[in-house]
């Protein structure tokens, strides 16, 4: 299986202009820095819905997609079909790891909603890796959104499963933890 970026929509500056329309400003100027991007994401205000991404994987078992589908607030899924009618294949005999093509359109907020079900050691393998596919191609054009990704036990600080991994009470997580939250407020 394998995950390309198609495209990145929107810009820094339309973000930061949404972010001054909201607090009564006029836009500004010039690329706004690192630093206001994360603190933006990690306020997870809407202007940053601003951006946008667009992948397709290649070879996704079905089984996986249709785990990914399930996400749709910020995100359009388009997967490859399975119709009989359309693959000259009964879809009756197609197993549930038969691949197909599936195509996201994915603004900010998706990605780090998805990323915080999808990067859970609760997730299947097979999905996590699918979803750390698109968090290595978005890091490559947008570093900052992939920064944000994390797992629902980074993103709170606990893990709220009802069935825990235990991996909240490991050292890795405490230095993950760490390096996410000084993002916030500059600590």
């Amino acid at each position: 299986m394998q995950f390309r970026i198609k495209g990145v929509g929107g810009t820094w500056r339309e973000v930061a202009d949404a972010c001054r329309t909201t607090i009564n400003k006029d836009i500004g100027q010039g690329e706004p820095s690192d630093e206001w991007k994360r603190r933006v994401l990690m306020c997870e205000h809407s202007p940053i819905r601003k951006i946008t991404i667009k992948g397709i994987w290649s070879d996704l078992p079905y089984w996986v997609s249709n785990h990914l589908v399930r996400h749709w607030l910020g995100i359009v899924h388009f997967v490859g079909t399975q119709r009989t009618d359309r693959t000259g294949v009964d879809r009756k005999y197609k197993s549930q790891d038969a691949p197909v093509i599936h195509e996201i359109d994915a603004n900010a907020q998706a990605l780090i909603n998805i990323s915080r079900k999808r990067l859970c050691t609760q997730a299947a393998p097979e999905t996590r890796e699918a979803w750390r596919k698109v968090l290595d191609k978005v890091a490559e054009y947008e570093p900052v959104i992939a920064s944000v990704c994390v797992a629902e036990c980074i993103y709170r600080g606990f893990c709220p499963e009802f069935k825990t991994c235990g991996y909240e009470q490991s050292q890795l997580y405490k230095e993950q933890l760490k390096a996410y939250r000084s993002g916030i407020n500059g600590h």
